[in-house]
């Protein structure tokens, strides 16, 4: 009555399969703490904000401490190569959007006689030729906000011979054909929201073309720490990355709006640079500056005590004016 059960057959496959799924349970543990030693812990895996907000700011700081290492690094080896005489260790290309950008087939060469042999039939033909002068006219719409006015007269300073007119209640169509009467080259509309401007409507008189841009991070001259004033000159006109067919285009529209023969002694420069599908515009003055710099001579005269003498020499620096 009291003896001990027998063990079935059936038993000992239970126990098999127990055994066996803890087998399998230890394993996936074993798994996924060896997972998460191998991957370093991020912010993104704490759902605490404070300790989430700890941890940034130690890996921060940690990799401020390994750049600076890198960089203590580099001018040590830079050091240690001048010293014995050896070349120095080849600088690094920073990886960036333009210089591994691939081949663009629609960039214009320089000797592509198709798209350059209908330059001179196109609109801008007579003004780029110099054989009629821009005549600028300068409107906005019909509501305006409290910055339009001083961007408008930024317009005026930047862009010789341009004329403002107030829009009041008149159609654009009826500014065109004003500015066709009294020949105009192009209309410029600058459109503004409630706080300040945020597009320019440029038309080409009489025969278009029209091109609509929008404006981003607005700053006017007043508000350049130590600025300059423009002078009367006319400026130095700088295009650069206008290289395909619609930046050809564009490009020869901006030329349309100022002089073909700039005043190089009034040192004035507008430059419009094409990247990423933004137009970056600068108006700038060249300054030129003379200043003394003292130059050791390592192989020169030297005095009585063996020491090398400072030979003042003049430098004539150019640096830009706002």
């Amino acid at each position: 009555m009291g003896g001990k059960r027998r063990k079935s057959d059936d038993d000992d496959d239970v126990e098999a399969e127990a055994s066996a799924s803890g087998w399998k349970k230890k394993t996936r543990t074993t798994e996924k703490e060896e997972k998460e030693k191998k991957e370093p812990l991020r912010p993104s895996m704490i759902k605490n904000k404070e300790k989430r907000s700890e941890l940034h700011a130690k890996l921060k700081q940690q990799k401020k401490l390994d750049k600076r290492a890198k960089a203590k690094a580099r001018d040590a080896a830079l050091k240690r190569a001048l010293d014995l005489g050896e070349e120095p260790p080849e600088k690094k290309v920073p990886r960036t959007i333009e210089n591994t950008r691939e081949l663009d087939e629609t960039v214009c060469k320089p000797d592509d006689d198709e798209l350059f042999a209908g330059n001179d039939a196109d609109e801008f033909g007579s003004i780029l030729n110099q054989q009629q002068t821009p005549k600028i006219l300068i409107t906005t719409c019909r509501f305006h906000s409290t910055r339009g006015p001083a961007f408008i007269s930024e317009l005026l300073s930047v862009i010789p011979n341009a004329h403002y007119f107030k829009r009041g209640t008149y159609d654009l169509k009826k500014i065109v054909e004003y500015a066709k009467k009294k020949d105009f080259t192009s209309v410029i509309v600058v459109h503004t929201n409630r706080r300040e401007p945020d597009a320019l409507l440029i038309i080409g008189v009489p025969d278009g073309p029209t091109a609509h841009f929008k404006l981003s991070k607005l700053v006017l001259r007043k508000d350049i720490k130590n600025h300059g004033n423009p002078t009367g000159h006319k400026p130095e006109l700088v295009l650069n990355n206008f290289t395909t067919r619609l930046g050809h285009r564009v490009g020869r529209l901006i030329q349309s709006l100022f002089p073909q023969d700039p005043e190089f002694k009034g040192r004035r420069v507008v430059t419009f640079h094409n990247q990423r599908d933004f137009i970056f515009f600068r108006h700038h003055r060249y300054i030129f500056e003379t200043k003394e710099v003292k130059k050791t001579e390592s192989k020169g005269k030297k005095d009585k005590e063996g020491k090398s003498e400072n030979v003042p020499e003049q430098k004539t620096i150019a640096r830009l004016q706002g």
